[in-house]
């Protein structure tokens, strides 16, 4: 959690309007749950969705308050942005510590309060809170106080750009790049954006089965017509979570870029997108280099070959050694065990490179095949399938989300489940 907050006001109005000068930036695609003692209150949490600054934000509201969402985030990964209305002050404190025990690193807290205290609004910004809310509120203070979140100087960027490149051609990185995009969007509920950097032969498309009339190709043959609303336009939409900005697949134009010719259309899919995953080709060039060394994180497929071993060690080492700030490289092995095909084991490859694969992906033509003649992903085709699980966990690595964490049993839990249910 972040230590960017807002101190309370005396006096505030009920459901005051904005200044007519004042501004308040759209908030990028983030997830949102807010957790409500008073229906007031979650009325105005649900007037706040339906504000055109938050259009773009995924809103969830529950009833409950600190309690609801400690015992939420037990099982499951928190979102960007987390609201909680609490009436006390001891309860508050020691609420918020014990949510800290169940919260991803990065996550925003806002807390709407019925307390206008100084001493206490110093404990909130000592535990990280992002922002305190004085009781009652109105819609377009929630709406204010979740924008402020992204737009204040003090904030970082919210997107984060995932490269994912094979250490040689046909090795399968497209293949895992979509799926682990699949798994971020599902499984860990984050808003996420794959861009296929193959535009002449990228299967991005054929693998989500969508035939957009645009892609990126628009967006780099026209830089100056890159914005916000321009890349929304170009963007198809696969899930609820998952979006795709599609190569166009065709030869009628050869594609030779600058070295900085995707730099409008990362920093405005960073400034809209909590995670982008880029599709990167098997070829070296400028532009190829910028994007991976600009990235926040990295993996490299490679299958258990010689060629495979010499071409991730060399993208391992260069990497590192421009990115020193920066954790190395992930990589995992794909297409392992292909029968009467001699290969290089892992260990092998653990020792050359000096790092263990995130994982190694057995060679399982039939599942695969099917998935990329359908269109579909492999948890579409078989929802048990043990690379799913795989997929899951490169998901975690790359994105820093700690692995879903198992509810404890109690007599309560049937009639919990079934009110969830509900």
């Amino acid at each position: 959690m972040i230590s960017y907050a807002r101190q309370p006001q005396e006096d505030q109005p009920e459901a005051s309007l904005p200044p007519i000068e004042e501004h308040i930036a759209p908030a990028p695609r983030v997830s949102v749950q807010a957790f409500c003692e008073t229906v007031e209150t979650a009325a105005a949490v649900q007037s706040a969705g339906e504000d055109r600054r938050l259009g773009k934000a995924h809103l969830k509201i529950q009833m409950g308050g600190m309690a609801a969402a400690i015992e939420a985030y037990r099982s499951a990964p928190t979102p960007n942005v987390i609201v909680l209305e609490s009436d006390g002050r001891n309860d508050l404190l020691g609420g918020l510590d014990h949510l800290a025990t169940v919260c991803d690193a990065g996550t925003r807290v806002v807390v709407i309060g019925r307390i206008n205290d100084v001493m206490l609004y110093r404990e909130l910004v000592r535990r990280g809170v992002s922002d305190y809310v004085l009781a009652p509120v109105g819609a377009i203070d929630v709406v204010r106080s979740i924008c402020n979140l992204f737009s204040a100087p003090e904030a970082k960027a919210v997107g984060r750009i995932i490269a994912v490149v094979g250490a040689k051609g046909g090795v399968g990185a497209s293949t895992i790049s979509h799926n682990v995009a699949w798994a971020i969007a599902r499984d860990l509920a984050m808003d996420a954006v794959v861009a296929d950097l193959d535009l002449a032969f990228g299967t991005a498309g054929l693998d989500y089965n969508q035939d957009p009339p645009q892609g990126i190709a628009d967006a780099v043959f026209s830089p100056d017509r890159v914005d916000t609303a321009f890349i929304d336009r170009l963007l198809s939409k696969c899930t609820d979570h998952l979006s795709l900005l599609a190569a166009p697949a065709t030869l009628d134009r050869v594609y030779d870029f600058g070295t900085d010719a995707f730099d409008a259309v990362f920093d405005t899919l960073r400034s809209t997108m909590p995670c982008i995953v880029l599709d990167v080709p098997h070829q070296w060039s400028g532009w190829t280099k910028r994007a991976l060394i600009g990235a926040d994180d990295i993996l490299i497929v490679a299958a258990p070959d010689l060629a495979n071993l010499r071409n991730a060690k060399n993208l391992f080492d260069l990497l590192k050694a421009a990115r020193p700030n920066d954790r190395p490289p992930l990589y995992c092995l794909n297409q392992v065990g292909v029968p009467k095909r001699p290969e290089i084991a892992a260990a092998e490859f653990a020792k050359a490179i000096e790092s263990q694969p995130v994982v190694s992906i057995p060679f399982e033509p039939q599942i695969f095949g099917s998935a990329a003649n359908n269109g579909q992903m492999i948890a579409e085709i078989s929802a048990n399938h043990k690379s799913i699980e795989m997929f899951l966990q490169i998901a975690q690595r790359l994105t820093g989300r700690s692995e879903t964490k198992k509810q404890k049993s109690s007599l309560l839990s049937p009639l919990i489940e079934k009110l969830r249910g509900k």
